[in-house]
Parts: structure tokens; C-alpha cells; sequence
């Protein structure tokens, strides 16, 4: 009788799963469905009519996560009905864990009864049982799929694999769509980049063709056809740049405007302003007091158009219309005045003209090769990223980007943890030795003599324990860039052999007698001051203008406040792909601490202080109390010339100090106390200007 038991059992099994094969089989037709399908409303509408053979529901909706992760489209179909425009929605707080949690599906048995849970405000009226899922594109939430019944406690385990199924081909669908979007947008901006060529074509044509005033209002009416308008002004200052007046407009309502005006003190202030958008000229606390307030103009992109940096007249775009132009009108808007404003420059010579055109396009494809290194090197370099748009920031990486395209030897300045070995690999990266290697050493982390092997080799039987030979890092570098970091902390002997390195491009291994050739690139960087170093005698001046030749100051954190924020949220990324649970914002009042801290590590502390945040807050919103941020220390009395500020380096000294009483000066004892060798201790005495201390 139990043996029978037991068959019947297991048969029930066979057949349950046989049933849930099926199921799953039913939905995968699916797929075949919805290949060529990129519109949502159609895909949720077949996925009904496929789930409804395969699992009971009165409701399906689809939430899909904008970019910003606050806010849902709500794609949704109920009884059968096709599915409707879709809505936004702001995430509503009982689905927040949904976003920050992992999980892999919910069922509610009464979407009344779990109020907290439910999200009732996103689930189709009179639904009372409801099973969800994610849809994941690439392992992110992309979206969640609700199915919902009128039937209270009507769905179980089995139906979850049929769900996921239906998520899965959903996701495959909204890869499609995400596609389909992209090549759109990128149609688009072909259009749009193909319609502003052909405007400055049009545009240079007719401004060369007479004087401008006379041809206002035709270049108005080409430059309408990408940037819709009422009036076109372009004001010019007179001498004094107290006044102006107006050189030239267009439209129905531009003989209302005056010939001269009072130029306001804050347009000529700011020797940095390009452009405005306006949204409301009434409400503008510069504009509201003029004509175009008074006349009933709201909208307006306000441009200077400046010759050698200086401003020398205003071009406006103005609109009745409200809040009608965004900032990616910027770009038409630039084209134009930049267009105008060389008809401008012939008073001083049609040469002029062609340099600010050229110096103009230079600076745009700089600019844009800038951004697109950026993009490059970060797709590439993990949590080494280049980011940042604070100017003193983008100046240096601009300058990086010039030098990139040359053999000309760089030396990095700045304190330490400023991105120094970031700035080297943006080089690499930019040159033409891209495809060659990088290799990086770090001149303060050996001893002199281990120093000098891993930078030239050495040959077998060169000292204890060089059992066969090795190249060395100038030899590794061959087609690339050698990094020296912290190149302030070489030896005066490594010094003068290196310096031969770069006035002779030869060298010898250690031990060797061979000159080898070396055609890698120096790329060195530091945190100490070396002319006062080399003051102390304890660098080479000759070496010093050879690594000299063009130097790029990289700002600390505390001089590029503005990016604390942009760094903190890539770091906020990038270590949430290596711990467990990673956090899900910052909140304001640790925003705020962060903005204020002194950032005496710079961009190096900044990842370390939140690395610690992200695991202390366990998956929620790290706090200010989640920030081991320091108070400012007190320097010491008397501080090394070349020490640069920082806790650690003043730690780290005042732990050698100490030790060197303790052990009565004593180098060997000294060294054992602190875990050194002896060569490494070297290494820091000199580096804190300790090395003068006798036994």
C-alpha cells in the first residue's frame, strides 16, 4: 500500500512538472510575437493574450523606470482592453525597496489587506491578488511586470517561473525598443548636425554677399527655419562700453526697439558670460526694466558675440511665446552668432577673420576631443575615471590632450591623490602610442638599488641573487609610455643614470656592459616642490628641465569643489559593483558635509571615505555619520619645506620621529620598530628631511 502511495505522489509530481513545461512552452511563442514589435502598448497587449492561456489575471502592468530612477511609465491593460497611452509616476514609497534590493518576485494574496506593500495607486482598480517581477536588461532593473486578479490568493510558486518567463521575452522587447530609440535619435541628430551645416553655408553665402543691416532680415528668416523667433537683435557697443547700439534687426515688432542703450553693468562684468536662456523676461532681474519686457516678450536666448576675448556686441533671440527655447538651442543659436560675428571682424581685416574662424574650430574639436577621450579611457579604466567639470579641471585635461599628440615628455604637479596616474593614462591614451604598453612605477616604493634594477635591469650575476637576467621597465616600455611616479624620491645616483636616459635615449643594465636603445615616452609626475629640492641638493637641476618640458598643475579637490559631487557619485557606482548590497544615494546633509571637508587626501580620500560609507549603510543612503571625515590638524611648528599639507604625511612623520628617539637614532632600530628595511627607511627619512639625524 505505501509503495502505491508513493507512485501515485511521484506521479503527481511528473505531471505537475510536465504541466509547468507546458506553460512555460505556451509563453515562449511569445517570442517569435513580438520580434518586430517596438511599440510597448502592442507588446503588453500580445504578452496578455499569451499569458491568459498559461495564468489567470484580470490586469497586467507594465512599470517601466525613467532614467532618473524617481519616476515609472505605467503601461497597463485590463479586461482584455488594448493597453492605453501610458502615465507617470512618481515611485511611490512602499516600492523604493523594490529599486534598492535585490529580489526576484512578490506575491500579494490581497492587494488590500498589504497596503504598505501594494502600490495600490499603480495597480488597475478592484485588483486584489497580485504577482510581480523584475524585467532586468544586462543584470539592471529596467522594469517591473505586475500581473493582478480580481480573485484574492489566486496565484502561488508555480505560476512565479511563468512570470519570470513573460519578463524575459519583455526585456527582450524593450532592448529592441531602447534600440530602435537610439538609431532614432541618432537619424536625428544626422538631420539636425546636416541642417546646421547647410544654415552656415546659407548664412555665410548671404552675410558675404553686403552689409549686414541690410540683410538682417533674410538671415532672420533662414536662421527661423531651425530656431523659430519674432525678433532678431544684435546690439554693438560703443566706445566707452557704456552704450550701445542697435546694428541690425529683424521682425514685425524690431522698429519698436531704441538705437542706443544704457548697457547694464553685469553684461559687461563677468568676462566669462556666453549665452542665456531666458524663460521670462518680466521676471529676469536684468531684462524686465527693458523694451523687450515692456513690449510683451517673454522667451529670449541671449548670446555675446566677442572679438580677442573682449565683448563687443550682444545677439538676441526673442520670442512672446513662454519658456519656448531649452538649452540644446544653444548649439543652433552659437552657430549663428559665431556666423555674425565674423562679418563683424572685416574692420580688421579679412585675415583676422579666417584666424578666429580657425582658432574657433580648433577649440571646438579640442573641446570635443577632450570629451571623447574621456568617454573612451572611462569605458576602459574602472574606478580610474576621468571625471570632473570644474575649468581649472577640463584645463588641465585640455592640456593633456595637446601634449598627448607629441613625444614631448610631461611632468605631473600637484598634491598628492589629485589624479595624477589618471592624467598619465588620459595621455596614453591620446597618443599614438595607444596601442603600446603603460607601465607605472612608483620611485618612493624601493630602495635605491632595487629601484635601479627595475627601471634598467640587469644581467645575470649582477648582485646576490640575480640567478638569470631581466629587462627592466625602460625595456618593457618600448612603444608606450613609462609612468614615473613620485620621480621627486629618485636617488641622485638613479638620477644621473636616467638623465642619460633622456639626453641619450641609451642605457645600460645593471651589471651589463651592453647599450640598449629605449624609444619610450617619460611620462613623471610629483607632489614635492623640486626646485627647492634641488636648493637642497637632493635633485638635479640638469634632470629637472629635461622632465620639465611640460608640465600640467593638476588642482587639488578643495580648488574643484564643484566636482565633489560628479566624483562621489561615479565612486558610488563603481563600488557598488563590488560589494554586496551598495548603497542608494547620498543623502543632502552628507552632500553637504562632503562639499565642506577640507580634502586634505584629495580625489584618493574622497574614494576611501566613501568605500567605508557604502558598507557601513548597508544598502540605505549613506549619512554624514557614515563619513570618517576629519576635523582640520594643526600643522607643525616648524614644517618641512617640502612636505605637502596632508594628515597622512604628518602622521607618518611624527611616527618616525618618535620611533627615532625611542630607538636613540638608530637606523637599524629605528627600522625594525616601524616593519622597514633599512633602504626603505632611507627612503622616508629623506622624504620628511629627517636624514640630517646622526646616531
Amino acid at each position: 500500500m505505501g509503495g502505491h502511495v508513493r507512485g501515485h505522489d511521484q506521479a503527481e509530481r511528473v505531471d505537475t512538472e510536465l504541466a509547468g513545461l507546458r506553460r512555460l512552452a505556451i509563453v515562449d511563442e511569445l517570442l517569435t510575437t513580438l520580434v518586430d514589435v517596438l511599440d510597448l502598448r502592442e507588446v503588453l497587449t500580445r504578452v496578455s493574450e499569451i499569458a491568459s492561456r498559461v495564468l489567470s489575471h484580470d490586469a497586467i502592468t507594465l512599470l517601466v523606470l525613467t532614467d532618473d530612477c524617481e519616476h515609472v511609465l505605467a503601461y497597463g491593460i485590463a479586461d482584455v482592453a488594448p493597453a492605453g497611452t501610458p502615465s507617470q509616476h512618481a515611485v511611490p514609497d512602499g516600492a523604493r525597496h523594490l529599486l534598492t534590493e535585490p529580489w526576484e518576485f512578490e506575491i500579494l494574496d490581497d492587494v488590500r489587506a498589504d497596503a504598505p506593500r501594494s502600490t495600490s495607486q499603480l495597480v488597475a482598480p478592484g485588483q486584489r491578488s497580485l504577482l510581480r517581477v523584475p524585467v532586468r536588461i544586462h543584470g539592471r532593473l529596467a522594469a517591473i511586470l505586475a500581473v493582478t486578479s480580481k480573485t484574492p490568493g489566486i496565484y502561488r510558486h508555480a505560476d512565479v517561473a511563468v512570470a519570470q518567463r513573460l519578463a524575459d521575452h519583455i526585456a527582450l522587447a524593450l532592448s529592441h525598443q531602447r534600440l530602435a530609440e537610439q538609431a532614432r535619435e541618432a537619424g536625428e541628430l544626422r538631420t539636425r548636425t546636416a541642417a546646421l551645416e547647410l544654415l552656415d553655408e546659407l548664412l555665410a553665402t548671404l552675410v558675404d554677399t553686403g552689409d549686414l543691416p541690410d540683410v538682417f532680415d533674410r538671415v532672420s528668416a533662414i536662421a527661423r527655419r531651425v530656431l523659430p523667433h519674432d525678433t532678431l537683435l544684435l546690439i554693438v557697443g560703443l566706445p566707452g562700453r557704456r552704450r550701445a547700439k542697435l546694428y541690425a534687426s529683424s521682425g514685425a515688432g524690431a522698429a519698436a526697439f531704441p538705437d542706443e542703450y544704457e548697457v547694464p553693468p553685469e553684461i559687461v562684468a563677468d568676462p566669462d558670460w556666453d549665452a542665456e536662456v531666458i524663460d521670462d523676461l518680466s521676471a529676469h532681474p536684468v531684462w524686465r526694466h527693458e523694451e523687450g519686457a515692456k513690449r510683451g516678450y517673454h522667451s529670449c536666448i541671449e548670446l555675446a558675440v566677442r572679438l580677442d576675448r573682449e565683448l563687443v556686441a550682444v545677439m538676441a533671440f526673442i520670442s512672446f511665446a513662454r519658456a519656448l527655447y531649452k538649452e540644446a538651442d544653444l548649439l543652433v543659436a552659437r552657430r549663428i552668432r559665431d556666423r555674425l560675428a565674423l562679418h563683424l571682424t572685416r574692420g580688421q581685416g579679412v585675415e583676422a577673420s579666417r584666424r578666429a574662424e580657425e582658432a574657433m574650430a580648433r577649440a571646438l574639436a579640442l573641446e570635443s576631443r577632450v570629451r571623447a577621450l574621456t568617454e573612451e579611457l572611462n569605458a576602459h579604466s574602472g574606478y580610474r575615471r576621468v571625471v570632473g567639470s570644474a575649468p581649472v579641471w577640463r584645463r588641465a585635461l585640455t592640456q593633456a590632450t595637446q601634449v598627448a599628440g607629441t613625444e614631448t615628455t610631461v611632468l605631473l604637479l600637484g598634491e598628492s591623490g589629485t589624479g595624477k596616474e589618471v592624467v598619465a593614462r588620459f595621455i596614453h591614451r591620446a597618443s599614438s602610442r595607444a596601442d603600446g604598453p603603460l607601465v607605472a612605477l612608483n620611485c618612493a616604493a624601493l630602495p635605491e638599488q632595487l629601484l635601479e634594477a627595475e627601471l634598467f635591469g640587469y644581467e645575470r650575476g649582477a648582485f646576490t641573487g640575480a640567478t638569470q637576467s631581466k629587462p627592466g621597465q625602460l625595456e618593457q616600455a618600448a612603444g608606450g609610455v613609462l609612468f614615473l611616479d613620485e620621480v621627486g624620491e629618485m636617488s641622485v645616483t638613479a638620477q644621473a643614470k636616467f638623465l642619460r636616459v633622456l639626453e641619450q635615449r641609451e642605457f645600460q643594465r645593471l651589471g651589463g656592459t651592453r647599450v640598449l636603445k629605449t624609444d619610450a615616452r617619460i611620462i613623471a609626475a610629483t607632489n614635492r616642490d623640486l626646485q627647492k629640492a634641488i636648493e637642497r641638493g637632493q635633485f638635479r637641476e640638469d634632470l629637472y628641465y629635461r622632465l620639465n618640458v611640460f608640465a600640467i598643475h593638476l588642482p587639488s579637490l578643495r580648488d574643484r569643489r564643484g566636482d565633489v559631487l560628479l566624483l562621489s557619485e561615479a565612486f558610488i557606482t563603481e563600488i557598488g559593483r563590488s560589494i554586496g548590497r551598495p548603497p542608494s544615494g547620498i543623502s543632502r546633509q552628507a552632500q553637504q558635509a562632503l562639499l565642506d571637508y577640507h580634502w586634505p587626501g584629495n580625489v584618493r580620500e574622497l574614494r576611501n571615505i566613501l568605500e567605508r560609507a557604502a558598507i557601513l549603510c548597508d544598502g540605505g543612503l549613506i549619512e554624514a555619520e557614515h563619513l570618517a571625515l576629519r576635523p582640520p590638524s594643526n600643522p607643525p611648528a616648524a614644517p618641512h619645506p617640502a612636505d605637502p599639507p596632508g594628515d597622512l604625511r604628518t602622521l607618518e612623520r611624527a611616527m618616525i620621529e618618535k620611533a627615532l628617539r625611542d630607538a636613540r637614532f638608530n637606523k637599524s632600530e629605528t627600522a625594525k620598530a616601524l616593519g622597514l628595511t633599512r633602504a626603505q627607511l632611507y627612503v622616508r627619512l629623506r622624504r620628511h628631511g629627517l636624514d640630517k639625524h646622526t646616531l
